[in-house]
C-alpha cells in the first residue's frame, strides 16, 4: 500500500494567470490532484476554488470576493472559456478541471493513501446519496461523514457544531457543495480552523454525482456549451448567473487590449 511519504514533493509554485483580477491556476486535472494529495500528506492547510466564468464575474462585481479566490491554494479553471483564455495567454498545458471529475479523480487517487473524506453540502439527503454513489464507484474509499447544512446562515453555535463534527470524523479532505460564492466564503473562513487540511468547493458536483441532476454530454462540455445545457435545465435559477457571460467576454477583450485595469473599484 502506498503511504503519504511516497508522494512526489511539490514541484514549485503553480503560476496564476490574472483574469479580471482573479488569479486562475494554470493547471490540468492531474496536476491539481497531485497538488491536493501533496497538501494532505504534508498536512498543509489550503482550499480549492473550482472556478467558471460566472465566479470570475462575481468577483468583478463584488471586490470583497477577490481576496477569497486569490487566497486559495488553487483556483482552477472549471469552464472552457477560462481554459481557452489561459491557452491564448501561452499556457498550452491548461485543461479544464471540472468539479465532478476533480472529485472522482481525487477520491480514486486517495484510496491507496488511506485519506478520509467528508461531504458538506447539498439539499437534505443529497450528501448521503452522494456518499453511497462514491462508495460504489470507488472501492476502498473512506467517507468519514456527511452533513447538509440548512439553506440559511448558521449561528455561531451551529457553526462550531459543524466544525466539531468535521474534526471528529478525522477527515483529510472536506468536499463543499453549497453553491458559489457561499462555498468559497465558507472555505476561506474555515481553512485552518478545522483539522482537515484541504477544503474543496465543488458546487453542483454533489447533485451531478449523486444522480439528482443530469450532466451535460462530454461533447457539450468540450464545446464550451455546458452553460446552455444547464440553463435549459434550470432557467429560472441559472439565468441571473449566465446572463453575465456576454459582459464577461466584453470585459476580457477590453482587458486584453489594455483598455481596462483588472477588477473593479
Amino acid at each position: 500500500m502506498m503511504s503519504p511519504g511516497d508522494l512526489v514533493p511539490p514541484q514549485g509554485t503553480i503560476q496564476r494567470v490574472p483574469v479580471l483580477g482573479v488569479g486562475v491556476s494554470a493547471v490540468d486535472l492531474d496536476r491539481a490532484v497531485e497538488t491536493i494529495l501533496g497538501w494532505v500528506a504534508r498536512r498543509e492547510h489550503h482550499y480549492v476554488c473550482v472556478t467558471p466564468a460566472h465566479a470570475v464575474m462575481d468577483c468583478y462585481n463584488d471586490p470583497r470576493l477577490l481576496p477569497i479566490f486569490n487566497g486559495s491554494g488553487l483556483t482552477v479553471p472549471d469552464g472552457m472559456s477560462l481554459v481557452w483564455l489561459l491557452r491564448l495567454k501561452g499556457h498550452r498545458q491548461v485543461r479544464r478541471v471540472y468539479g465532478p471529475d476533480l472529485m472522482l479523480a481525487t477520491c480514486h487517487a486517495s484510496v491507496p493513501l488511506g485519506f478520509r473524506h467528508f461531504l458538506y453540502g447539498g439539499a437534505p439527503g443529497v450528501a448521503e446519496e452522494l456518499a453511497a454513489r462514491l462508495l460504489g464507484q470507488v472501492p476502498g474509499l473512506q467517507v468519514a461523514g456527511a452533513y447538509a447544512p440548512p439553506f440559511r446562515d448558521l449561528s455561531p453555535g451551529e457553526d462550531r457544531q459543524v466544525a466539531s463534527k468535521i474534526d471528529e470524523s478525522r477527515a483529510d479532505i472536506v468536499w463543499v457543495g453549497i453553491s458559489s460564492p457561499k462555498q468559497e466564503t465558507w472555505m476561506a473562513e474555515h481553512v485552518g480552523r478545522v483539522v482537515a487540511p484541504v477544503l474543496i468547493g465543488v458546487g453542483a458536483a454533489f447533485d451531478f454525482l449523486s444522480g439528482r441532476k443530469p450532466q451535460a454530454p462530454r461533447w457539450v462540455q468540450r464545446s464550451g456549451l455546458e452553460w446552455l445545457f444547464r440553463l435549459v435545465s434550470e432557467p429560472r435559477r441559472l439565468w441571473p448567473r449566465y446572463r453575465q457571460y456576454p459582459e464577461f467576454v466584453a470585459l476580457v477583450l477590453r482587458e486584453m487590449v489594455g483598455l481596462d485595469k483588472p477588477g473593479r473599484g
